[in-house]
């Protein structure tokens, strides 16, 4: 059975790359019908953000991404516990017994002289490496500081077939003896990874490119401890538009920041989907559920993924026009409050979303960009009120106010076939009272289908927007 993990580190909130982690760690269970994981790790006791691990839980719920183990399941799992604080005897166990084995050493240099050897030496120079084991077990009992490292063989070619990058070589000399454990007690995330990998039974590690130079330090600890590794999957990094790597400027932003512009759950999850994998068939828009039928490491590319705000956009706009109209409507009342506005009686907000549904992105568009259905608008575009309202208009739009006062129907046939006679009656063309209306009772000379919404809006503020309208514009 595959079993994936998805393992932050709870020094900050979920970040959109973080999320994409998790999302193909996510689809290759389901796709596999195998078991998906959260674990936190939390041993850099330096940077914790003492709510992290609640807003990775609450970003994945937002997100539909729930692991059928580890942290935040009830009961957790057999394999916990899955916070590594949780399990520091158990990192400790294996740290002596690669000491025992000669495969590890204790390392007593001093920041001052660590700081010396990457002056001069680029980096740790392995001075307690064949430092005297009784010497080094006696410092250590007497109370002394010191870390543990892994020993890594000389002249070594490390080998390993990548399922996203092809066959990986490294050259062992250029590995460094890394630490393992740290003077308190804590695994570094190279011994503690590989340890709860191997023992929460991962058959495949998919995290992003930075920990690619990791993996040979990774492998040789599997070897060391006589484990087989599990399949390794680095994912390409993603760049902004210029090829350069993402900034928060660009996008690098916390999955909160996202949630509140208004963007869909489903529609991020696209979008992040396709930095990096397609289907191989040039298909766009995907639901997680249609993902999940066809994923495959095999269709995910190394290459840097660029990360474009227009087709994010785009995307939620194309998860936003397949959704139900009730289904947005129900979404909206808390744009509506933070936004300070009163929430519409559902019915009509219905039938705003349906006008609007093809003209919005984000779910605030609904709210900030169609503001002309829930208040009378407070001025009137001046570029269009140039353009458009012509010295005859106020006369136009104020007679058709009396027509919609005494119309005997409200429907966007009706209302569409008076104005027609009007302008008939009059000798000018439709066009000639279209826009001035559309302006008179949105304030702006853009939206949806005139008629139609007028229809919507209802007599008694149409007539009197226009009227106002004729009395303001002249």
């Amino acid at each position: 059975m595959i079993r994936v993990r998805f393992a932050p580190s709870p020094t900050g909130y979920l970040h959109v790359g973080g999320l994409r982690t998790a999302l193909y760690n996510y689809l290759l269970a389901r796709r596999h019908g195998g078991k998906f994981l959260l674990r936190v790790e939390d041993t850099d006791r330096t940077r914790l953000v003492p709510d992290a691990v609640d807003n990775i839980l609450d970003n994945l719920r937002w997100a539909d991404i729930y692991p059928d183990e580890g942290v935040g399941c009830q009961p957790e799992g057999e394999h916990g516990p899955y916070t590594q604080s949780q399990r520091l005897p158990i990192y400790r166990k294996y740290a002596d017994q690669l000491l025992e084995a000669g495969l590890a050493y204790r390392c007593f240099a001093t920041a001052e002289e660590l700081a010396e050897m990457r002056q001069n030496h680029g980096g740790y120079d392995r001075r307690y490496r064949d430092y005297d084991v009784a010497e080094a077990k006696k410092r250590a009992d007497a109370g002394e500081a010191h870390v543990i490292r892994m020993k890594v063989p000389v002249g070594e070619s490390l080998e390993f077939d990548d399922l996203v990058r092809g066959h990986v070589r490294f050259d062992s000399n250029q590995v460094d003896d890394q630490v393992i454990l740290k003077s308190d007690g804590f695994p570094t995330y190279h011994l503690a990874a590989v340890v709860d990998d191997h023992e929460m039974e991962i058959t495949h590690v998919i995290r992003g490119e930075e920990w690619l130079t990791s993996t040979p330090k990774h492998l040789l600890l599997y070897r060391f401890l006589g484990w087989t590794p599990p399949r390794f999957a680095h994912l390409s990094l993603v760049v902004n538009i210029q090829g350069k790597k993402l900034s928060k400027r660009d996008g690098d932003v916390s999955v909160n920041e996202y949630r509140e512009q208004g963007y869909l759950p489903a529609g991020l999850l696209n979008f992040l989907a396709l930095l990096g994998w397609s289907n191989g068939d040039n298909r766009e828009v995907w639901s997680v559920s249609d993902m999940e039928k066809v994923f495959a490491l095999e269709r995910v590319h190394p290459s840097p993924a660029v990360f474009d705000f227009d087709k994010l956009r785009h995307i939620n706009q194309q998860h936003l026009f397949a959704m139900e109209d009730t289904a947005i409507a129900d979404l909206l009342p808390e744009w509506f409050t933070k936004a300070g506005l009163p929430v519409p009686e559902r019915d009509y907000l219905v039938r705003v979303v349906g006008l609007m549904k093809q003209r919005c992105s984000l779910l605030p568009d609904f709210v900030g960009g169609a503001s002309y259905f829930y208040q009378d608008p407070e001025s009137f575009d001046e570029t269009t009120a140039r353009k458009r309202w012509k010295p005859e208009s106020g006369e136009l739009v104020r007679e058709f106010a009396d027509r919609l006062q005494a119309l005997p129907g409200w429907t966007a046939v009706e209302l569409e076939a008076s104005l027609r006679e009007l302008c008939e009656a009059r000798g000018q063309g439709a066009a000639a009272l279209i826009h001035p209306v559309r302006l008179g009772v949105s304030g702006v000379g853009g939206g949806p289908g005139l008629f139609e919404m007028l229809e919507v809006l209802g007599r008694e503020v149409c007539v009197r927007r226009l009227r106002k309208a004729a009395e303001v514009l002249k």
